[in-house]
Order: structure tokens, then C-alpha cells, then sequence
């Protein structure tokens, strides 16, 4: 499932665009203000940003360039009833992979986010990704497929598939598997991530997750 972070003042539209997702089958943590947005990007990891821009305190605009500068990179949507081309190259140059102007329909925005969670995947035509002859990972829905069943993951093993199948047959390092597995308040664990390696092997398979010796992981497919 993937998360989303919903930055909207507005608390008719808020409302309706949350249960609009959520609908769809997204995780959705809303907030009202900037200030508020800024410490849920502090708390937690998320799969996109939809970002109102004339919200009270941090404004949109400025909240994604801060984010970005640490080092925040999930794919950013700007609500906005601004349609100026200066508007645009202001949003575009904080750091967002597209907008939506308001007033919108619903379906449209679920398209621009379902592109831009395709687009994570290096521009994947396809929802399904194939591990082997019988297993399948859906880039929309975060779901993996064994044998036409669902299995459900923890968290971390979620986040660690993911971040393995957008680097198919690349060598990871631990560093960079602890950027991506823990939060900020967080302390990484080398326990716990050989614990999170060995779960994953057990439902995809040993012979996926390759150790690489002094420094990290090599996912490999059996397609």
C-alpha cells in the first residue's frame, strides 16, 4: 500500500480527496498547515506528497524545497489555484514532479499519481514486476503475489522489496538500505536488517538476495 502525505487547508477538500484514496487503496496521512506536513516528513517515509501551495505557516513551495534539501525524494504533486507561467517555474524549480489545478476531478488526480508511482519504477509499462515464473510485485498497489495469493509484509521488509526491485541486479550498501529502511528517529540495526533480509528469502527465495561481502545486497530476479 502505498503512502501518501495530503497537505490541504481546505477541510472539505482534504476530506474528500482522503476518502476519495483511500478508496483506491492508499495510505493517507492528511495535515492542515505546513508546520504540521514538516513534522510528519520528519517522522515517517512517504510514497508521494500532494501538496496544497497557499496553506497557514510553511507554505507549500518552501516546505518541499527544505524537504528536499534533506534529502526527501518521494515524487511531490502541487494543488494549486495558481496558473501563471512564473507560478509554474517557482513549483517546478522547489522541487515538484507535476500539479493539479484547482478546481479538479478526482480522476484525474488519481491518474497523476498513479503515473508518478509508475514513473518510481523508471517508467515501468507494466503494474506487475515478475521475480519468478510465479511471483509478482503490483508497483500501484505494494502488493506482493505469490502464487496468485497475497502476502503480507512487514513494514521494513516492504520498504527493503521495493527499494530491491527499483535496483534489480545493482549492488545496495548498508548505508544505503538504512536511509531507506528507518525513519529519522530511528537507529538502525544490523540484527534487525539480517532478520529482514532472512524473512524476504523465505518467500522469495534465497537465491534473490545476494550478500555481497563488506558491502551489502544484490537483488536478483528469476524471470
Amino acid at each position: 500500500m502505498s503512502k501518501i502525505l495530503l497537505l490541504e487547508d481546505d477541510d472539505n477538500l482534504n476530506e474528500t480527496v482522503t476518502e476519495f484514496l483511500e478508496e483506491q487503496g492508499y495510505d493517507v496521512v492528511s495535515v492542515y498547515d505546513g508546520e504540521e506536513a514538516q513534522e510528519k516528513l520528519y517522522e515517517s517515509r512517504y510514497d508521494l506528497l500532494l501538496l496544497d501551495i497557499n496553506v497557514p505557516g510553511i507554505n507549500g513551495l518552501t516546505l518541499l524545497k527544505e524537504s528536499r534539501r534533506n534529502g526527501v525524494l518521494a515524487p511531490a504533486i502541487f494543488i494549486t489555484s495558481m496558473d501563471t507561467v512564473d507560478d509554474l517555474e517557482k513549483g517546478f524549480n522547489s522541487g515538484c514532479d507535476d500539479y493539479i489545478r484547482k478546481p479538479f476531478a478526482l480522476k484525474e488526480l488519481q491518474i497523476r499519481i498513479e503515473t508518478l508511482l509508475r514513473r518510481d519504477f523508471f517508467h515501468h509499462a507494466k503494474e506487475l514486476l515478475y521475480i519468478s515464473e510465479d511471483i509478482t510485485y503490483d508497483i500501484k498497489s505494494n502488493e506482493l503475489m505469490v502464487s496468485d495469493q497475497c502476502v503480507s509484509l512487514g513494514n521494513k521488509e516492504s520498504r527493503l522489496l521495493k527499494l530491491f526491485l527499483k535496483h534489480d541486479g545493482e549492488v545496495i550498501t548498508h548505508e544505503r538500505i538504512y536511509a531507506s529502511l528507518w525513519d529519522y528517529e530511528e537507529e538502525p540495526s544490523d540484527t534487525a536488517l539480517r532478520t529482514y533480509i532472512k524473512n524476504l528469502r523465505k518467500i522469495i527465495g534465497k537465491e534473490c538476495i545476494v550478500s555481497i561481502k563488506k558491502q551489502g545486497y544484490k537483488f536478483i530476479t528469476k524471470k
